[in-house]
């Protein structure tokens, strides 16, 4: 028997629809199996808030051993698991091929099904991730949403915490009036056909994220890409389901993953590239779908077709070289390597993208935000989404960049409201962007990346 593997881990296509997946007793035992191994081994200790959990249990257990932990509190610890998959990705030496065959964050997501099969995700919560219906929602009443929605309010966010579950803490991404697809219908950039990388095209898909919420993305990316002459479409069918992801509703991320495949292979058919926005999109599209609805061809072209906005940009810097006319940014940057996009094994792309700029000054953080996206809004469990951060927030103070990026925009936003609880004195920038909008800003091509002072 092997002591670790040496081999590059692979994953199992996820069997939500056998019966035995969904059936409680033996989800218990997969889950008892893997926490023992855990607990021989307790090299994830310090990863997130799910293994402390997980320890604790044992430790304060009667035996000290698995054996006299009671199957109803396995709760606890899957309840804290974000599906971050960093332990997969970068600790656990037993991940398979090994014989183990250990995938943590996979045996959560199959007791979230259990449990959702069950009825025991709290109604709250399972209105709160859908993404589509309250982003339409909300963007029709824009202000009043913001108004609604802003921690500061102390009469909306009380009745939120106790409508929504939504801790009154938390601060919420804000909605757009006018979407992405709208704003990219209004307002489409010159692409240059001088640039080295004319000839590529590509579909941006939204993201819901995008779309709602943060349509300033998609309009430096966009506006980035015609730069180095790229021709670029905006395409957006529906969310790609990583909220239902996270609360184990696999049927309704397999009509997501159906519905936007359909609508995308018609677009690679005719040789167009596919972005998405945002890493758990594009780690739903790259890697999580064809696991879960594994004999769907669109879903497998996809998947080989897309890339994330980081990893397309330096794509074009290595095989054609970017656009001249970038400039240095006024003042270096500190970058979150989103766990998300860790997860889909390939470096550090944020950082390489922004070390392409002049004079770049980039100093690179590795570690989770603690966010866990719906989950770390969660009365509950936002102080745990704090604690888990706090590392990232005292190293960006104390890295003192007037610049804080990550992929992440939930991340982004996580790290600043953390650094603003900690500062001492330090000067706290005032609003996360994502790495492509500083690019762009690098361009000097105006948008709302262009004033550092406002709030998004």
């Amino acid at each position: 028997m092997r002591e670790g593997s040496l081999e590059a881990p692979t994953r199992h296509r996820i069997a939500w629809e056998d019966p035995d997946f969904t059936d409680r007793e033996k989800a218990q035992a997969e889950m008892r199996r893997i926490f023992d191994i855990c607990h021989t081994c307790r090299r994830c200790f310090n990863l997130c808030d799910t293994f402390p959990r997980l320890f604790d249990l044992i430790d304060n257990s009667e035996s000290g051993e698995l054996d006299t932990v009671e199957p109803a509190d396995y709760q606890k610890v899957a309840d804290a698991c974000t599906l971050c998959d960093m332990c997969f990705m970068t600790k656990c030496p037993y991940v398979p091929p090994h014989e183990f065959n250990v995938d943590f964050p996979h045996v959560m997501l199959r007791y979230r099904v259990v449990e959702r099969r069950e009825g025991r995700i709290p109604l709250q919560q399972r209105e709160l991730v859908k993404t589509d219906r309250n982003g339409r929602l909300a963007s029709l009443v824009a202000p009043l949403a913001n108004w609604a929605a802003d921690r500061k309010n102390t009469l909306t966010r009380p009745l939120l915490e106790v409508t929504a579950g939504v801790d009154r803490n938390a601060t919420l991404p804000k909605y757009h009036g006018p979407t992405f697809v709208m704003r990219s219908k209004r307002a489409i950039p010159p692409v240059d056909r001088t640039a080295p990388g004319h000839g590529r095209k590509a579909v941006l898909y939204s993201t819901c994220f995008v779309h709602y919420n943060n349509p300033s993305i998609g309009e430096a990316t966009r506006a980035v890409l015609a730069r180095n002459g790229v021709e670029t479409e905006v395409v957006y069918p529906r969310c790609c389901g990583m909220p239902q992801l996270e609360q184990g509703d696999l049927a309704a991320v397999a009509a997501s993953a159906d519905r936007v495949a359909a609508s995308l292979e018609p677009w690679i058919e005719k040789g167009y590239d596919i972005i998405a926005l945002i890493p758990s999109c594009s780690l739903m599209l790259k890697f999580e779908w064809p696991l879960i609805v594994p004999e769907n061809a669109a879903i497998e072209k996809l998947s080989k077709a897309t890339f994330d906005i980081s990893e397309y940009i330096v794509d074009i810097a290595r095989k054609e070289g970017l656009a001249p006319g970038l400039s240095p940014l006024d003042g270096g940057v500190t970058v979150q390597i989103a766990c998300h996009a860790r997860a889909q094994n390939m470096g550090q792309k944020a950082a390489e993208m922004l070390r392409l700029l002049p004079q770049a000054d980039v100093a690179v953080i590795e570690r989770c935000s603690g966010h866990g996206g719906s989950w770390g809004v969660l009365k509950g469990n936002f102080e745990t989404a704090l604690k888990v951060g706090r590392p990232v927030a005292r190293q960006s103070l104390k890295n003192a960049r007037p610049f804080v990026a990550s992929e992440c925009p939930l991340a982004g936003m996580h790290i600043v409201q953390e650094m603003e609880m900690l500062a001492d004195g330090e000067v706290v920038p005032p609003r996360s962007l994502h790495p492509i909008e500083l690019v762009a800003r690098a361009y000097s091509i105006p948008g709302a990346w262009s004033d550092p002072e406002a709030r998004t």
